[in-house]
């Protein structure tokens, strides 16, 4: 059976769209292949590498992509996880388009506040996609 390729997208490709690859890919490997960007392109957040690390999933390797790099790639699915990537999302024609808004955990605040955000929205999107996929 062909897996079914999905990409989540993101403002920054930087949090959540990393996260909903890293579980996607880990959890659901058999049947699909994941991959994210951005709108803009920045850097993997360090607070996702560690809080997806602590639950055995190692996304250490990603980097932050834009759209772009995916133009000519085809999906199956797309998948929108923050309300700014579904205002500026690019039409895709033909295909199934989801939108699962998280809250971005990025705020100020001391180290354990912030890892706890973190942790929060790791956890809401395992839960999603076990659900979802």
């Amino acid at each position: 059976m062909k897996k079914k390729k999905v990409l989540f997208l993101c403002t920054h490709n930087s949090c959540r769209s990393q996260m909903a690859e890293g579980f996607l890919n880990h959890l659901c490997k058999y049947n699909y292949k994941a991959f994210s960007a951005g709108i803009k392109k920045t850097h993997v957040n360090p607070y996702v590498i560690e809080v997806m690390g602590e639950i055995g999933i190692d996304i250490s390797d990603h980097r932050s992509k834009t759209i772009d790099e995916f133009k000519d790639t085809y999906f199956d699915i797309v998948v929108t996880v923050c309300d700014h990537a579904r205002e500026v999302c690019p039409f895709f024609p033909g295909k199934k388009v989801i939108h699962k808004g998280f809250k971005d955990p990025s705020e100020e605040g001391n180290n354990d506040k912030i890892l706890n955000r973190f942790r929060k929205t790791r956890d809401e999107i395992k839960t999603w996609i076990k659900y979802e996929f």
